[in-house]
């Protein structure tokens, strides 16, 4: 699989990535925004990330850009630190939620994440260096007393709760406690992987797995907390554990977000991830918002956010976007929301987490497909039920009387992904066996992974 991903780049950090590359890369971004403001940069905390934080600052003096180093922080922090500085653009050295041997880069250029172009302009780029004075530094900023203080003019609650914070070892270890109880000083907080480790501890920092979210389900009950939460490698994302010590879904943490504006979304526009059940859409129709669907991934979404004027948008992995954010995402301000939600409302987060419509929805099932099968495959389901609503924004998804189907290429892996809806166990079945009987091997396949994934 290339490096160039549809909306950033990820590769591993040894056998993939090198400082060459992000020097050339900087030099690519400098000369988009010379001139035109300072360019924020910043990075995780794998034991990579310096290194080429370094040189993409060099490229990016080289062709000649105002260049402010934040060092390894949160991305969200970054994302501030742009909005603070008022800057042309940023860029961020992280590979999110992947495992420690890999990274890559995230940017922005004006307001815009990148477009699939955009990557592949990256992928061509072979810049020369500029004429530039060789003892150019980067100017060097500590953004956190200000994002603080940023956070504490947003959320002033001053309710009584019990949380947990778990960072996973990534960018909020150490950081994010100190933030929450500035900005919430009648909150009591704790946490678990509370240390930087640029391993990550050996696992994934990936907070959308429940299979990772083990010891905070512990430390919940261990600490009768009220709600534990647990942020991605980055920091950008986040996922919910209720007082019962059981993780949100991504349908209830997103129903719940919802329900924390309450009037605010009667008429404004809310984008969601295609990946949702229904019963999200239906949830933000119901308190009065339009629902806009858009394609699984972070740039994807924040560009509709922006172009629609969106006031909320959620991706099924756990990234919240909000319109005061210039519609980007931030996993601690979604935590903040949440926290503030539950001490108004005075309900248990169980409460809060059960109220949200049951969903009868597949996990996604990946088959292992090459590029040609893989289209040919999707080519055969749009012909196969040419007679039902499809929605072609990413693959295809089918709808049906009694659900919906989606399959869509991973850009991760050499597969593709499938996931399915209906109302009832017994309607998903049947609407799971009608979809493969028109794949042939494959399909048999799929059904299996469904047998598998039902157990």
């Amino acid at each position: 699989m290339s490096i160039y991903k549809p909306c950033d780049i990820r590769g591993n950090a040894t056998a993939e990535l090198s400082p060459e590359l992000y020097r050339n890369w900087g030099r690519h971004l400098g000369r988009e925004v010379a001139g035109k403001g300072p360019f924020v940069i910043g990075g995780d905390v794998r034991d990579s990330t310096p290194k080429f934080l370094e040189a993409l600052a060099a490229g990016l003096i080289e062709a000649n850009a105002q260049v402010i180093s934040l060092g390894q922080l949160p991305t969200p922090m970054v994302y501030f630190a742009k909005r603070h500085f008022e800057a042309a653009g940023c860029a961020i050295v992280t590979a999110s939620h992947n495992p420690a041997p890999i990274n890559g880069l995230k940017w922005i250029l004006g307001n815009q994440p990148p477009t699939e172009q955009d990557v592949q302009a990256l992928e061509q780029s072979t810049e020369p260096p500029a004429d530039c004075k060789p003892d150019v530094l980067p100017e060097v900023q500590d953004i956190g007393p200000d994002y603080v203080a940023w956070l504490k003019s947003v959320w002033t609650s001053t309710g009584t709760l019990r949380v947990v914070v778990d960072p996973m070892f990534g960018c909020w270890a150490g950081r994010g406690v100190p933030c929450l109880e500035a900005v919430f000083p009648g909150v009591e907080f704790s946490a678990v992987r509370d240390t930087v480790k640029d391993d990550f501890g050996g696992q994934s920092p990936d907070c959308s797995r429940v299979r990772y979210l083990e010891q905070l389900q512990q430390a919940v009950r261990r600490e009768q907390a009220d709600l534990g939460m647990a942020f991605d490698g980055d920091g950008d994302r986040v996922a919910f554990v209720d007082n019962q010590a059981a993780p949100f879904s991504p349908e209830q943490a997103t129903w719940a977000l919802l329900q924390s504006f309450g009037p605010e979304l009667d008429d404004q526009r809310f984008v969601y991830d295609l990946k949702f059940s229904d019963r999200v859409p239906e949830a933000a129709r119901a308190i009065g918002a339009e629902p806009v669907t858009e394609r699984s991934g972070h740039a994807f979404i924040r560009t509709r956010m922006l172009q629609t004027g969106a006031k909320f948008g959620a991706e099924i992995s756990g990234h919240y976007f909000f319109g005061e954010l210039d519609g980007g995402d931030d996993g601690l301000y979604a935590a903040c929301r949440m926290i503030d939600f539950l001490a108004r409302s005075g309900r248990s987060s169980s409460e809060l987490r059960q109220a949200c419509p049951k969903v009868c929805m597949t996990p996604d099932l990946r088959l292992q497909v090459d590029l040609s099968g893989r289209q040919a495959i999707i080519d055969r389901v749009k012909e196969a039920w040419a007679k039902h609503p499809q929605v072609t924004i990413d693959g295809v998804r089918v709808e049906f009387p009694e659900g919906w189907a989606l399959v869509r290429s991973s850009v991760t892996e050499a597969a593709l992904t499938f996931r399915f809806e209906a109302a009832d166990r017994e309607s998903l079945d049947r609407l799971i066996r009608r979809y493969c009987d028109v794949l042939g091997k494959q399909g048999d396949e799929l059904w299996h992974r469904y047998a598998d994934s039902a157990r």
